[in-house]
């Protein structure tokens, strides 16, 4: 039953050979590692506003133009993030995530500092975004009979997530086929409400709206607009770069050449999630649209703007929106479970997370990924605003060491691109001993330096730029939430070191380091029995035939009632009289106790004897009978796993009916 289940909702087997048929276009591509990024759009303008309404309720009601400045800076930073990580795709075709960046460049802590960061960004995106999306449907709903939706956000959280995660466990190639098209629907809903928007500003103007109260950010109470005010709404701004990083963590999931296709991804996001971001700032701005808790900031500027004959286009777009938002945790679904794989892979975490599920997929990543951020969403009771200033600090801590460690990677090119000029010098000079030879000029040194060079600017800047906006982050965030985040990474590094402990001491202990001498050792068998039944006798057989002498064999029984036990005596000499039998008396009652007693003195009389303990075990024929019957042999085992010198071996005895 269990595998008919499983196959019914996750599918059949993909064997190994067919991987290559599981990569994605580019095209599919930009559905499966963008969502997150693009659909931060959704919610990075009514942060930055969030933040700005401290001031606004506190009076200065011009706060709120600052959102298009800001908004820009937030947009030359992303453009510098994501020419830098294009850098990192080509430097690391493998996969340049920042944790092998990191740990490659910097050394093995900068790298799980960075994978710490990722692994609890990615649960706070699956988290945020589902509870987004959730927002989007319950702001639709208002003003409709639909409206009490908003009572079960949370259920429907964790609907969401479930849905996601099992479409992940079917394959990454079947998730982004199921993902492309509300990642297309969401791109032309925003375009076409921007387009819309804009002309009917030129045209029409704004209709004048009653004044609302705006809601502001979660941690902060009304104040005059400073520089860290300002700095805030800018760091809740940079949400909008969450997710930039996923391409150049999947670059194996592309079709070859994957370098290529994968950097032209990146470009077309980067491209869209600018001018998806700049145009919800500018309508924002133009429609005055305030911050509110009923309402998202995108569903009042659609509300505005289709209206009458194209109010059908407002229920889109919301639709659209919802889906993306919940969907944009599948870029973490497809970047979590590579990241604990390639981490199992190093020894920094269980080795379970290393293994390919059937379907060709991480599984037991995705399944953690699936709990953690139930959790969490259940802890914060489905809460977007809540979660927002958790989010965004790991992600920047990330950026900034996978940038700083290519920092050094380009430098490290530099030497090399140095030795390999100098020595296709001294072969040219052999070649031409009268001539003067400009090394400068040798086997197109001139396009690997300034290559370097041009390289090493860009990841210069984007490590700068990435340094700054953490600092930013954790001063304005700190007392907000981000010190979480601040003491959960480092208790994540710790966790790191300790599982690569517990692996190196394994290692330790089971290495060869001699030519092993084999001892002959005695050989003493023991068999629990409960009474005389078939289900004892191919245990017995199995027993003496262990055994060279019958006197090595014996089996034991527990005495709870005298009369059982005289009936025990008795049925023993009819049907078993050619093995001994050692009763042991139990005056509490109790089945373990007197028997591991028992091995442990058989155990002690000579430390150069196995004790075998064979269980009789018989198998029902339904699996539902297992809770009819007491698993005392599975107890038996349990206790022997912790005692040297013991071996137990179950004898299964099945059942037909």
């Amino acid at each position: 039953m269990w595998s008919f289940l499983k196959r019914a909702i996750v599918g059949n087997p993909i064997p190994t050979e067919q991987a290559h048929h599981e990569r994605l276009s580019k095209r599919i591509a930009l559905a499966v590692f963008s969502s997150d990024a693009l659909s931060s759009t959704a919610y990075a303008t009514e942060e930055i506003l969030r933040v700005l309404a401290v001031a606004v309720v506190f009076g200065q009601g011009h706060a709120f133009t600052y959102v298009i400045p800001i908004s820009v800076g937030i947009s030359i930073l992303l453009a510098v993030v994501g020419m830098s990580y294009r850098q990192t795709i080509y430097a690391y075709p493998s996969g340049g995530g920042a944790y092998i960046v990191a740990k490659e460049n910097l050394g093995t802590m900068p790298g799980l500092v960075a994978a710490a960061s990722l692994l609890v960004d990615y649960v706070l995106t699956v988290s945020v975004s589902v509870a987004a999306g959730v927002a989007a449907i319950t702001s639709a709903a208002q003003g409709t009979s639909f409206a009490w939706v908003s009572n079960h956000s949370v259920a429907m959280c964790l609907v969401l997530i479930v849905f996601i995660a099992l479409a992940n466990l079917r394959g990454v190639k079947e998730s982004g086929l199921l993902f492309s098209i509300p990642t297309y629907a969401f791109i032309f809903s925003f375009v076409g409400m921007i387009v819309w928007g804009l002309g009917r500003y030129l045209m029409f103007g704004v209709t004048p709206t009653p004044p609302l109260e705006p809601a502001i950010a979660e941690g902060y109470h009304p104040g005059p607009l400073t520089l860290m005010l300002f700095l805030g709404a800018f760091s809740n701004g940079c949400t909008a770069l969450t997710g930039i990083e996923a391409i150049s963590n999947g670059i194996p999931a592309f079709r070859k050449p994957e370098s290529r296709n994968a950097a032209t991804t990146l470009v077309w996001m980067s491209i869209t999630l600018i001018g998806l971001f700049l145009g919800v700032s500018v309508l924002a701005y133009f429609y005055k649209v305030v911050p509110s808790e009923a309402e998202t900031v995108t569903s009042q500027i659609a509300r505005q703007i289709f209206s009458g004959p194209m109010q059908w286009f407002f229920f889109f777009l919301q639709a659209a929106t919802a889906a993306i938002l919940v969907l944009a945790a599948n870029t973490s679904f497809a970047d979590f479970p590579r990241l604990t794989s390639l981490l199992a892979r190093d020894r920094f975490l269980p080795r379970q997370f290393a293994n390919q599920g059937d379907r060709l997929v991480f599984s037991n990543g995705v399944v953690v990924l699936a709990v953690l951020s139930s959790l969490l969403l259940v802890m914060f009771k489905g809460d977007t605003h809540r979660l927002i200033p958790l989010y965004a600090v790991g992600v920047f801590v990330s950026f900034t060491l996978s940038q700083a460690g290519m920092v050094l990677h380009w430098l490290r090119e530099r030497d090399q691109s140095r030795v390999h000029t100098a020595a296709e010098a001294t072969k040219r000079e052999r070649k031409e001993k009268s001539k003067d030879v400009d090394t400068g000029r040798l086997i197109g040194d001139f396009t690997e330096i300034s290559g370097w060079k041009t390289s090493l600017m860009i990841n210069a800047l984007g490590a700068i730029a990435c340094a700054v906006v953490l600092v930013v982050f954790v001063i304005t965030k700190f007392v907000h939430g981000a010190w979480v985040v601040c003491v959960l990474i480092p208790v994540i590094v710790i966790m790191f070191r300790g599982v690569r402990r517990h692996y190196d001491n394994v290692a330790d202990q089971l290495v060869i380091t001699w030519k092993p001498k084999l001892k002959q050792r005695k050989h003493t068998v023991i068999v629990p029995i409960s009474g005389i039944h078939n289900g004892v006798i191919p245990a017995l057989e199995y027993a003496r035939s262990l055994s060279k002498d019958f006197k090595d064999a014996r089996a034991v029984y527990i005495s709870i009632d005298p009369a059982a036990t005289a009936q025990v005596k008795k049925e023993w000499e009819t049907y078993a009289d050619f093995m001994p039998l050692v009763i042991l008396d139990s005056p509490y009652r109790s089945l373990l106790k007197p028997l591991m007693d028992y091995i442990d003195e058989v155990s002690n009389e000579n430390e150069d004897t196995f004790v075998t303990v064979v269980l009789p075990e018989f198998v029902p024929a339904r699996w539902w009978h297992n809770f009819l019957h007491n698993q005392s042999a599975i107890l038996i085992k349990a206790a022997l796993l912790f005692r040297r010198g013991v071996i137990s071996v179950s004898v299964p005895y099945h059942l037909t009916h």
